[in-house]
């Protein structure tokens, strides 16, 4: 693939990957959202899906995750042509999407929302109620993989960090089977610890052959985590990198609209 500005060809892996995107086009009537897109990844990798505010990371990730159907291109899995038509689709075969809302009540325990709409159960007809116990001993165990150790299992979500919700959300993902984890900002509005827990965690994920699709515009998060960078500018993507491939600021520049800037400069005689 030709590399633009700034980005270097990377080194081929020998490992086919999980999820591929060929050529994915989006259009909603006569607006393009998505215009050619190529993405991948690949077991035990996160690669970061990189891009400023309306760059088409949404929709990229509804796309992957079977909101949208794509109008172009293919979508692959374990190498196989996926048409998926709902989210649920994408969840059956693996692809989870930990959204930036977290899909949690904040009322209900850590349990209960861990195990929200597949409760584990016991007992036969009117006898049949939740295995509360079996799902407190799993949520902790959970946790813990996560680095999270929680006081007790019934405690409210409400009750914790961000961060800890973010780690709640990504073990549950982990826990129902996702070979691939979509993870949609979710170092957005956390504080500085927070957020070094949160990437602590997607390294835990890594560590146990998940692949991680992480969508950010901060690249210093992202390097933090990511395997390999693509970014994405007016729904197309501008080429991807390896870790060590490009600098922090190319990247950066490349996100914001660095190019045009320079070009801007130059056209004004580098007066702005």
């Amino acid at each position: 693939m030709e590399q633009e500005s700034g980005f270097r060809p990377s080194t081929a892996s020998n490992v086919p990957p999980i999820v591929e995107m060929k050529n994915i086009e989006k259009h909603f009537g006569n607006i393009i959202a998505l215009a050619g897109v190529s993405f991948d990844v690949r077991s035990g990798e996160c690669h970061c899906l990189l891009g400023d505010n309306g760059a088409g990371k949404s929709t990229f990730i509804k796309t992957m995750s079977g909101v949208h159907q794509p109008t172009h291109g293919e979508l692959l899995f374990e190498g196989k042509r996926m048409d998926f038509t709902t989210p649920r689709d994408a969840m059956e075969v693996g692809i989870a999407t930990v959204f930036q809302d977290l899909a949690m009540i904040p009322l209900m325990s850590v349990t209960r929302n861990f195990f929200m709409g597949r409760e584990p159960t016991v007992g036969r007809g009117p006898f049949k109620r939740m295995d509360i116990a079996r799902m407190n001993t799993e949520t902790m165990g959970a946790m813990r993989k996560m680095g999270i150790n929680l006081r007790v299992p019934d405690q409210a979500v409400g009750t914790l960090s961000g961060g800890e919700r973010q780690a709640v959300a990504i073990a549950r993902a982990v826990y129902f089977g996702a070979k691939i984890l979509i993870l949609d900002e979710p170092t957005s509005a956390l504080g500085v610890r927070q957020t070094s827990n949160v990437l602590a965690t997607v390294d835990r994920v890594r560590a146990q052959g998940v692949g991680v699709v992480f969508i950010s515009h901060n690249v210093r998060h992202a390097l933090a985590v990511g395997d390999r960078f693509t970014v994405l500018n007016r729904g197309k993507t501008l080429g991807t990198a390896r870790r060590g491939e490009i600098s922090p600021e190319e990247l950066q520049n490349m996100m914001a609209g660095g190019q045009e800037i320079v070009q801007f400069e130059g056209a004004q005689g580098g007066t702005v």
